[in-house]
């Protein structure tokens, strides 16, 4: 007779080898880290005088940029929780993007959501056969996702769009939008808060206003999904039973649960969050497909993932730091990437402080250095190339990522081949 299935039974086994994990930081400090760092942007535009740095259309274009990011970092999640790594998100958002586009100009921009969706699922779906099934290398199958999935909307689009009006082989005709929303008197109020240039006071005000001021419903639904994904994953028996495949699945089996139909529904769901993310760039962001519009966010995502140490409240500040670095590109992209770098030496100036606290004195030594290099070029240029602002939001993911390593703690089981029955 198989035993019940528990919280406690599923997470044992996982408890008892999974590496220590670290401390978690506790909600109070983590928002007075935020406040802190958003009080020394301040403090840097109030010096350089950059105060494009925290307005209002700033902050509006990064949640419009992030939302992306995080939608394929939430695909990323949840196949690995469950144990499969998932290399093909950009592959899956190339299929959003042109799915969407493909029913959005022809049946209308709901329409293409729902069809971009499940382009993006058809991809998981083959990524979980391919993997789950045939245990094939995870790495693989996800990069031959990706060149699929390119090679497949390069075959259709001009099958597709060509002949039609503002079609061609590379563009898709324009879709109708979704609509956007601006909360009335508290949209205006913030602005003019933003533009008093009050220290801390108007860059949070430039922060909230960016979070009200003509902000899509595909984003709304896009903000939701990261909740909605926390209490699915930690609060529900589905949830439970899924993390533990990504755990240990051997063990999982043991108790009654289906890993393969667990792994399956995972993968398949991050296809239809990565191909969300696809129809937000197709439909939203642009209303038109076009060739190569994902842009490698769909690793980005994964970067944004990782750093976020496969939770969502990580994953969704992750993209939120990615989603602004990029939107330097869009506005005032030089003066703005240039005060940053004053911004870049005080953060690594603290980094060493707080590592010769903790008694690492070669990393603070070579963190004080790197951030006296980077002073130095602050100090001696007063705006730097647009080579350097359009690589920034890749600099940065690199950056975080390296400096992030030492705390991450992946799924036990992630990416590891699983047969059924092998635990007997």
């Amino acid at each position: 007779m198989t035993a019940p299935t528990t919280a406690t039974d599923v997470n044992q086994p996982s408890l008892e080898h999974a590496p220590p994990a670290g401390r978690r930081m506790s909600w109070p400090v983590l928002c007075l880290v935020i406040a802190g760092a958003l009080a020394l942007t301040s403090l840097v535009r109030l010096i350089t005088g950059a105060d494009g740095i925290t307005n209002v259309s700033q902050m509006s274009t990064a949640l419009q940029l992030a939302v992306p990011i995080g939608l394929a970092g939430l695909g990323g999640l949840w196949a690995e929780r469950a144990g499969v790594v998932n290399i093909g998100l950009e592959g899956m958002m190339i299929l959003g993007t042109w799915f969407g586009a493909w029913a959005g100009f022809q049946w209308g921009p709901w329409t293409g959501v729902l069809v971009g969706l499940i382009g993006g699922a058809l991809g998981g779906l083959l990524h979980a056969i391919v993997t789950v099934t045939f245990n094939v290398n995870h790495i693989v199958s996800g990069v031959a996702i990706n060149i699929l999935a390119l090679g497949a909307t390069r075959y259709l689009a001009p099958l597709a769009f060509e002949g039609r009006s503002g079609g061609s082989a590379k563009q898709s005709p324009a879709v109708d939008s979704l609509g956007h929303f601006t909360v009335p008197g508290l949209s205006d109020g913030l602005s003019d808060l933003n533009d008093k240039g009050w220290f801390f006071v108007s860059d949070v005000a430039g922060l909230l206003g960016g979070l009200v001021t003509n902000v899509s419903w595909l984003t709304l639904i896009a903000v939701a999904l990261v909740p909605a994904t926390w209490w699915i994953l930690w609060r529900t028996a589905f949830g439970l039973r899924l993390r533990s495949c990504g755990e240990n699945p051997i063990a999982a089996e043991s108790l009654g649960v289906n890993v393969y139909k667990y792994k399956y529904l995972a993968v398949i769901i991050s296809g239809a969050l990565a191909g969300l993310g696809g129809v937000f760039l197709s439909i939203v962001a642009n209303p038109f497909y076009l060739e190569g519009q994902t842009s490698g966010r769909g690793y980005i995502g994964l970067a944004a993932m990782i750093f976020g140490n496969w939770m969502p409240g990580g994953l969704a500040i992750g993209a939120g730091l990615f989603g602004y670095t990029d939107s330097l590109n869009l506005r005032g992209g030089s003066a703005n990437v240039h005060a940053l770098l004053l911004l870049g030496a005080l953060l690594l100036v603290i980094g060493a402080i707080w590592l010769a606290v903790r008694k690492k004195y070669v990393n603070a030594v070579i963190t004080l250095v790197v951030g006296a290099l980077v002073f130095a070029w602050y100090a001696g240029t007063n705006e730097v190339p647009n080579q350097v602002v359009s690589a920034t939001p890749y600099v940065i993911t690199l950056v975080v990522l390296a400096l992030s390593a030492q705390r991450l703690r992946m799924p036990k089981a992630d990416g590891m081949p699983y047969r059924k029955g092998q635990g007997k």
